[in-house]
């Protein structure tokens, strides 16, 4: 099957032109199938497969790779996070990708406010480096912990700040450059004397100047007629700054170019003051016209930030169940503007706020007002507005919203006359949306209800949005506000611009790429619109049969493929947990992008081919370490633990899978027979020759220590015991197969908390697993038949509704998140079963338990599980009722994962993982300082690894217990419980 790249660049070219590349440089080139599938689609609709990927790790090799493309007439795209919107970042090109080597910010004169960096330094990089001097990089999109400052600079992206320090271009003081021909140039602001003695030097920089002159002599009037005075004009070049009055400034005249001229090898930026205290002041409008019509008012007291939200997106949160602590912060209203002040200390932003406040309630009609001090509830309130993607995108209910018109920008006081405009625009199309953004520079985001997939959608998309650019032309704005024009406004230009200035963007772009091979299609001569569509009306996903029912996509498989919009959060380098892989391997296919990506592109068949088999898809899912994290951390819930499930199980189809599937996956097994003998198994594990063997065996890797079995089952002792609490309420407590075989003292202790807190414990008649370790390797008909047995054995205890409480996280988010996936949302008992599993913190809460004090000091580390399905706030106010002086680590994921860290080719991933953040803080505390951390697999890695016992929460009160010298007993159980009422 040939694909489109291959059409227009023969496959056999592509291969000698990458012959060459490897011969020349020591960094990646990747043109295999499964790169070109994996690049070729940005964050936008649109997709080409590209020839081939280069990683260079040096400027050196970006200049060879750049002769060596000349050489084979290829053109080329160079590429940061490839987060862009408008399709600028894919293409059938050479695609340069600088985020994994050459992001390094290699001066920062805090003096002198400035910084050079390398294309690929992430954003908030260099944002935290400048911190460290009260400065700052004003324009923060919100991709600012992930995005690249040569993609900011390609595409002259702005965001919250940008009312304070404006957009890139007017932050970028000079720029390193590359040509397709090979020219290497340092451009910046140019004086005449300086113009002058470029072009008598002579050659193809005197060449380059000397167009550019004349280019400005002959438009110049015409661009200070045509180019919209507004904050936020993005669209088309930045021919404004080669003005004389602008200092003919060749490095930002770039800003904004996306790539269609030139290499960015190295950006000196402008940093600017950070005020070192912020307040936020929220108000409440009728409705977001209203908000919009008092933007300018709101703009004269000076924010350094101004957004605004309307009722649709909070309604959207709602459906989602995002942050409903932050909306209901919100002030009264139906449209929210967000005004954050600075100052050199917080009574300064108050007064700011407050003065802003008085100003307004002297209106006619003055909004509702709250005022945020508290850092901590700021954070929550602007978590609403953050969320404006994630509350856009796969809304239960509602069509799928797609970018296409999601960025125009007029002047502030016409905002309110371009959203009713936009308002009756959508209700002529029948299309709806929510409406956010940056309301203080008058850029506003939107996800629209587009028919992406049918001729007649497509064809009303494209009716809309040539509709749209006329309406904001009309009104004086501009096409985009920060996102670029790329394919998706590109063929637009002529409409805000005219065709002389459009001969004139051609002409820049023939001065810097005669040969017009820099991101060609893009923005200037763009690709038609409706063209290269990542679906399309042809768009026919191969039919599959899951394994999963995928309630949430509609019990359709290629659904969820699509769910992934490229928002590429799961790119960031540290803080929180999404995604461990990528964090150690900074590969784009071992995030959860490119994963989702590449499980799109195996059900398109072209360029790859092998539907459930194709090896490539398995390679990027290997290093997956089912941590769902990005279920909850991605602001499309992507489920890739779930995806990789579905993706082995049919993998595996008629055929072996690995030995370490069978030794660890099928561990609740292996346990029963070690019932036999477990002292003789633990001795065999322990012996130099047999330990080495069974590991071998067992796929495991031979740095591992193994567990070791009790020599007596929980269950075991639990059944010897006298029952306590007779008379008091009954819950079930959850035997896992780690707290049970491995870790009794654990469940010991948490018979003893709940017997202290009044209950009666049970734990099942027969032996039963949850089957969590089947997922891992894709045993998903064996994880069936493992869950409808224990729905069966405990049929009566749910009827019952009695509480099953669990220690284990990865068990108790099996019947919480797997269960009633793998079953199907009409199994009403599984639907019960969930509704009555807790966690032992869980259940604690919602009993209103009060635990003895225990005054000490202790560090936290949440098992993936408990953070991504089950929510971490009953563990934390647990621990606040303790008493104990504790730091929740942002230590991420432990690297164990599960069976992941025991696996033979994954522990060097897994160790990498772990000295992220975790191992480091366990080996740093004090020995007299609680570790704690609830998941079997985090407190194997943590004692592996650093010697250090981790501790249940379960032990962790029981201490508390025994230290306040309050054992439970029938009798005081019995006190203890008529107290708490």
């Amino acid at each position: 099957m040939m694909s489109a790249s291959q059409k227009d660049f023969p496959r056999v070219q592509a291969d000698a032109l990458a012959a060459d590349l490897r011969a020349a440089i020591t960094g990646e080139v990747r043109f295999d199938d499964g790169t070109r599938a994996l690049y070729a689609v940005d964050g936008s609709n649109y997709r080409q497969v590209p020839i081939g990927v280069v990683i260079p790790k040096s400027i050196e090799e970006v200049v060879q790779t750049v002769a060596i493309a000349r050489k084979h007439d290829a053109p080329l795209l160079p590429r940061g996070g490839g987060t862009s919107l408008a399709g600028q970042s894919c293409n059938v090109a050479v695609i340069i990708d600088f985020s994994k080597y050459l992001n390094k910010i290699t001066e920062l004169n805090a003096t002198e406010k400035y910084a050079w960096v390398e294309p690929g330094c992430v954003l908030d990089k260099l944002r935290n480096r400048a911190n460290e001097h009260d400065l700052t990089f004003g324009p923060d999109p919100s991709t600012h912990e992930y995005c690249n400052l040569g993609g900011m600079i390609g595409n002259n992206s702005c965001g919250v700040h940008s009312v304070m320090a404006g957009r890139t271009v007017d932050n970028v003081l000079e720029l390193d450059v590359l040509t397709y021909d090979g020219e290497l140039i340092k451009v910046g602001p140019t004086s005449d004397a300086e113009l002058e003695q470029i072009i008598r030097a002579g050659g193809r920089g005197a060449e380059i100047y000397s167009r550019l002159r004349a280019l400005r002599d002959r438009y110049a009037d015409l661009v200070r007629q045509r180019y919209p005075n507004i904050p936020r004009r993005v669209s088309g070049y930045s021919l404004d700054e080669l003005l004389p009055e602008r200092g003919f400034n060749v490095a930002r005249s770039l800003v904004g170019a996306e790539g269609t001229c030139v290499i960015i090898l190295a950006a000196k930026v402008r940093l600017v003051d950070w005020p070192k205290k912020r307040t936020t002041l929220v108000l409440g409008y009728k409705n977001v016209y209203a908000a919009a019509d008092n933007v300018p008012e709101v703009c004269k007291s000076r924010p350094i930030g101004l957004e605004g939200m309307d009722d649709v997106l909070i309604d959207n949160m709602k459906k989602k169940g995002l942050h409903p602590k932050s909306i209901a912060m919100l002030p009264e209203g139906k449209g929210w503007l967000l005004c954050e002040f600075g100052g050199e200390t917080k009574e300064e932003s108050n007064a700011k706020a407050r003065s802003l406040m008085d100003q307004l309630s002297r209106q006619p009609d003055p909004p509702n007002m709250k005022l945020f001090i508290d850092e901590q509830e700021t954070l929550m309130v602007w978590k609403a507005r953050e969320s404006g993607l994630g509350a856009t995108s796969q809304v239960p209910g509602e069509p799928e919203a797609w970018e296409g018109w999601e960025d125009a920008a007029v002047a502030p006081e016409k905002l309110g006359e371009y959203l009713r405009a936009l308002h009756r625009l959508l209700a002529k199309y029948g299309y709806h949306c929510a409406l956010y953004g940056h309301f203080g520079d008058a850029c506003v985001h939107m996800r629209i209800n587009f028919d992406m997939v049918t001729e007649a959608g497509i064809k009303n998309f494209r009716a809309f949005v040539e509709e749209a650019a006329d309406m904001v032309v009309a009104l004086g704005g501009s096409l985009s506000g920060e996102h670029g024009d790329g394919q998706a406004r590109g063929e637009l230009l002529v409409r805000m611009f005219g065709s002389e200035l459009m001969e004139a963007f051609r002409e820049f772009k023939r001065i810097w790429d005669p040969g017009w091979k820099m991101n060609p299609g893009k923005k200037i001569d763009a690709n038609p619109l409706d063209e290269n569509l990542r679906l399309g009306a042809t768009y026919r996903p191969t039919p599959v049969k899951t394994y999963f029912t995928f309630p949430e996509d509609h019990g359709h498989f290629p659904e969820t493929t699509v769910r992934c919009v490229g928002v590429s959060k799961c790119r960031k380098d540290d803080g929180g947990t999404m995604c461990p892989s990528y964090m150690v391997t900074r590969e784009e296919k071992h995030s959860t992008r490119g994963r989702a990506r590449l499980l799109f592109e195996m059900l398109r068949g072209d360029p790859l081919e092998g539907g459930w088999k194709n090896e490539y898809v398995k390679e990027a899912l290997d290093l997956c370490l089912a941590c769902k994290a990005c279920k909850s951390e991605c602001p499309i819930n992507v489920d890739m633990a779930t995806y990789k499930a579905e993706f082995l199980a049919h993998y595996y189809e008629d055929r072996q899978r690995p030995r370490a599937a069978y030794a660890m996956g099928l561990i609740s097994r292996w346990a029963k027979l070690v019932r036999v003998a477990p002292w003789l198994v633990n001795l065999l594990g322990r012996m130099p020759g047999t330990s080495h063997l069974m590991k071998l065996l067992g796929g495991i890797s031979q740095k591992r220590c193994m567990p070791a079995f009790t020599s007596l089952l929980f269950t075991d002792w639990f059944r010897r015991r006298p029952f306590q609490n007779i008379s008091r309420p009954k819950v079930i407590l959850w035997p896992d197969t780690f707290s049970n075989n491995f870790n009794p003292e654990i469940a010991k202790a948490a018979v003893e908390v709940l017997e202290h807190a009044g209950y009666q414990v049970t734990i099942p008649e027969t032996s039963l697993c949850c089957g969590r370790p089947l997922y891992d390797f894709g045993m998903l008909d064996e994880a069936r038949a493992t869950l409808k047995h224990t729905l069966s054995a405990l049929r009566a205890n749910i009827a019952a509704g009695t509480p099953i409480i669990g220690l284990e996280p990865s068990c108790v988010s099996v019947f919480r998140d797997e269960m009633v996936n793998l079953l199907g949302k009409e199994n009403t008992e599984a639907q019960k079963l969930r509704a009555q599993t807790f966690l032992l913190s869980e259940f604690l809460i919602k009993a209103d338990y009060r635990p003895p004090q225990l005054k000490r000091k202790a560090i936290v580390h949440g098992h993936c599980h408990h953070k991504s399905v089950l929510k971490f706030d009953a563990e934390t106010e647990l621990l606040n009722r303790i008493g104990l002086d504790y730091q929740i680590l942002d230590s991420g994921c432990c690297g164990m994962a599960g069976s992941f860290g025991f696996e033979a080719d994954k522990y060097d991933v897994s160790v990498k993982i772990g000295e992220r953040a975790l191992l480091p803080a366990v080996r740093n505390a004090a020995a007299d300082t609680l570790i704690i951390t609830d998941g079997f697999s985090c407190y194997q890695q943590i004692q592996g690894l650093t010697g250090r016992r981790a501790l249940h929460i379960a032990e962790v009160l029981q201490m508390a217990i025994r230290s306040s010298g309050n054992v439970q007993t029938e009798e005081n159980s019995q006190a203890y419980t008529e107290a708490r009422r």
